[in-house]
Parts: structure tokens; C-alpha cells; sequence
């Protein structure tokens, strides 16, 4: 059986449809990603994304949205009523089929790595 991983990362923006449907279209035409859901929240001013598919190809959907909200979101100008650290809030790997917790702490620490050295963030 197939490994499946599920990615719920956080992105700090509820109310820009452009940017919302981009980070949207960023997971999605990632190989080997299922965009399960977009929850935009306006008053909060963040979107929960719902992804799953393999270990690494949810590794790259969280990266590749991750790269588009860096572009795209100005936290500089950012309000809502939720609490927030950066354009990407959170990112979370959760064990789904055929995958264990310490599967997912790799994709969390490999996310990571990659994250600091693509975006130049402190990892």
C-alpha cells in the first residue's frame, strides 16, 4: 500500500482571493499532491490549506506554497485576530496510511532544511 502523508499548513492571508487561489494552484500542480480543501478565514486573516500524497511530494506542495506566500503576503501590513509569525504560521505532517509519526518529523526536519535554504529563513 501507498504511503500518505497529510499537510495542513497555515498561510497568513483570508481575504485576497488572488493570493488565496494561488497558493492554492501552487499545491495542486504539485506531482503527487491532492488539494483536499482551502478554509479562508477573513476575520482572521488566514487560510488553512488540507493536502495529502507521499512524504515527498507533500515535502514539495508545502514548499512550492511556500514560496508563492513569500512573495505574495506583506506581513508588514498584516491584521487579524489570529495570532501570527509569518506568512506561513504553520506547517504540519500528519501520519495518515502507511506512515508513522517519526515519517513525519523527517518530512517536518527535511521541510525545514529546505525552507531555510530556499527562502534564506532561519531553519
Amino acid at each position: 500500500m501507498a504511503q500518505l502523508v497529510e499537510c495542513v499548513p497555515n498561510f497568513s492571508e483570508g481575504r485576497d482571493k488572488k493570493v488565496i487561489d494561488a497558493i492554492s494552484d501552487a499545491i495542486s500542480s504539485t506531482r503527487g499532491c491532492s488539494l483536499l480543501d482551502v478554509d479562508p478565514g477573513a476575520s482572521t486573516h488566514r487560510t488553512v490549506y488540507t493536502f495529502v500524497g507521499s512524504p515527498e511530494a507533500v515535502v514539495e506542495g508545502a514548499l512550492n506554497a511556500a514560496r508563492t506566500a513569500s512573495t505574495l503576503i506583506d506581513m508588514s501590513s498584516h491584521t487579524g485576530q489570529h495570532p501570527r509569525t509569518g506568512a506561513l504560521d504553520v506547517c504540519p505532517f500528519v501520519p495518515v496510511q502507511n506512515v508513522s509519526m517519526d515519517d513525519c518529523v523527517r518530512c517536518a526536519l527535511l521541510f525545514g532544511q529546505r525552507l531555510a535554504e530556499l527562502l534564506h529563513v532561519p531553519g
